[in-house]
């Protein structure tokens, strides 16, 4: 099915939870924000939430700084 992650299209597999997606860009999702049609998504359901065609994720990566 196709999604779209940080403005770009994307095929993944039917039935593929954001967690999945991870894996698979290989992004570690302690140091992540996961926003899914504008609902940002809590890291704990990250393995639960199955995605739908046409979503569209934005991947942001936690920057630490003083």
């Amino acid at each position: 099915m196709q999604i779209q992650v940080n403005g770009e299209p994307r095929e993944v597999p039917d039935a593929f939870t954001v967690a999945e997606l991870l894996a698979q860009l290989e992004l570690q999702p302690r140091y992540l924000a996961v926003e899914r049609n504008l609902i940002l998504i809590p890291r704990e359901e990250h393995a639960n939430c199955q995605l739908e065609a046409g979503d569209r994720l934005e991947i942001v990566t936690l920057v630490g700084g003083g």
